[in-house]
């Protein structure tokens, strides 16, 4: 991010060591968030921080898997394109991951390509990635290519102290496998003194001036704060001999880190979920309602609350303390029921609310069993059989038997009908938003639901599809097919969380007058 304010155009990939071709069959608990880029790729939750940081889409290219690698090779040994060779992981597996790294750059002229490793030095799964960058630096030579180490220097609070050992045997490893660090980034509960730099730097061959700092702050977009103060960018492109560039402005930046910092209100919203326990499977939808608290320095405060612990005895306690509700996307029947209530609490008590994805297909469910008289309303998902399935299984899916990279990906238009908390909200006709999903809202009951005030706000002009539902008579009720949250970026918060936050905030400052009423 800081490279890209002084002028030059960067992007950022993610290289994976595990076999799954993407992420998109991995259960959250096992790797949080699925996220999905507007090409329709499912990839490593690590790309939503790279669109949050530097505001610029990525692509399929900026996710790299060992699946994906070993997919590619063997495909191409099938077709007998290796002209009967032995396959091997070096030089086959390792010169395709330096294509892949190479490619991103030469496609999309980037000045500067950041390529993430990850899992831990010193894990096998890594190692092919490891020689293929340190091959990469043999053929392009030490000017144009660089190596930032990131290590732990743990706190022993028992003596009080930092312990470099582990940084040294990092490098240790990494030495051994043909890698020096040029740069080496000390990860750190309190800040580092000049002797444990010095001794970083003698024992890791590395100069006093590129072993920096990166302690613990408060929110993770204090971090380019800090690496700037820390000069991390002027030694990358002095080592890089990309001098002639301009100095970065992060005033705006630093204006929104301190709009998160000192907060002059807040705010109570509960995240309903089925994977709550582990924050990163919703990390994006987190992120977002920080961009938008910040916009009007407001604290968002996430309760993270578990669908299947909602019940109609529990409803009101887990509830009743929320400024808005948000549910959450998912798949699978489990705790759905818990979700349909959260819908339900927050229609009848006028809460603020947005459903994502299965979020939203949870409100029109709640909606036909409790308004429109279709007590087994429900998703075909769920329950195949269903008399009235208010949510179906897309037309293009039913011929498609295999999980991964099959569903509807990707960005779509969307067309917002006006006068609508959406188009206020959004304040234009024709938008585009990602998804990720099979099942649609079945348009066979739409006459039926705007009849009754819950209409479709938002459109695909293409096939048709409902993309935004919301409720006329209520504060602020909003489900959406697509997942808003994967376009909020820190310096450009997605409207729909403003609009939502700012209702929350609204319902919050009228609490007390509500209360006195009841009185």
């Amino acid at each position: 991010m800081i490279l890209q304010e002084r002028g030059l155009s960067v992007t950022i990939q993610k290289l994976d060591p595990y076999i799954n071709v993407d992420p998109g069959t991995l259960n959250p608990y096992e790797h949080g968030e699925c996220y999905v880029t507007e090409d329709g790729a499912e990839t490593d939750l690590d790309l939503g921080h790279y669109e949050r940081f530097l505001g610029r889409p990525t692509s399929q290219a900026n996710n790299v898997t060992t699946g994906r690698i070993y997919q590619f090779v063997i495909n191409k040994e099938r077709r007998g394109d290796y002209l009967g060779k032995t396959v091997q992981i070096i030089p086959h597996i390792t010169d395709e991951i330096k294509r892949r790294i190479m490619l991103l750059g030469q496609k999309n002229k980037f000045d500067v390509v950041l390529t993430e490793i990850g899992g831990t030095v010193g894990d096998m799964e890594s190692l092919p990635y490891i020689e293929a960058v340190r091959q990469i630096k043999f053929e392009l030579g030490a000017t144009n290519t660089l190596f930032v180490h990131l290590t732990l220097v743990p706190y022993l609070s028992a003596t009080g102290e930092l312990k470099t050992k582990p940084t040294q045997h990092s490098v240790k490893v990494l030495l051994e496998n043909g890698i020096q660090p040029d740069i080496l980034v000390l990860r750190a509960e309190k800040h580092l003194n000049r002797d444990i730099r010095k001794k970083v730097a003698l024992f890791c061959n590395v100069d006093y001036d590129a072993v920096i700092e990166s302690v613990d702050v408060s929110t993770i977009y204090e971090v380019p704060l800090l690496m700037q103060k820390e000069k991390l960018d002027e030694i990358a492109i002095r080592k890089l001999g990309l001098n002639d560039t301009k100095t970065p402005d992060l005033g705006p930046w630093t204006e929104v880190v301190n709009r998160l910092k000192n907060p002059e209100k807040k705010i109570q919203i509960g995240l309903v979920g089925k994977y709550v326990e582990l924050a990163d499977s919703y990390k994006s939808i987190m992120e977002s309602l920080s961009h938008a608290g910040a916009t009007y320095k407001c604290e968002v405060k996430i309760n993270c609350i578990h669908s299947e612990d909602i019940t109609m005895d529990s409803t009101s306690e887990l509830l009743g303390e929320q400024d808005g509700i948000i549910v959450a996307p998912g798949f699978g029947d489990r705790g759905v029921e818990g979700k349909i209530l959260a819908c339900n609490y927050a229609r009848t008590e006028n809460i603020p609310f947005l459903g994502i994805c299965l979020g939203m297909q949870c409100a029109v469910i709640e909606f036909a069993r409790s308004v429109l008289g279709y007590p087994k309303a429900h998703s075909t998902e769920m329950y195949h059989k269903t008399p009235h399935p208010i949510i179906d299984l897309m037309e293009e899916q039913k011929g498609i038997s295999e999980k991964g990279g099959t569903m509807r990906l990707g960005a779509y238009p969307c067309v917002i009908k006006e006068g609508t908390k959406v188009h206020e909200a959004y304040n234009k006709k024709f938008i585009k938003e990602r998804h990720r999903h099979r099942y649609e809202f079945n348009n066979d009951y739409l006459k039926e639901y705007e009849k009754n005030g819950f209409i479709a706000s938002g459109i695909n002009p293409d096939s048709k599809l409902v993309e935004i539902m919301e409720m006329k008579d209520h504060p602020w009720f909003v489900g959406v097919q697509f997942h808003p949250e994967y376009s909020s970026t820190v310096m450009k918060p997605h409207p729909l969380f403003i609009h939502f936050v700012k209702a929350s905030m609204d319902i919050s400052a009228a609490k007390p007058e509500m209360q006195a009423k009841k009185v």
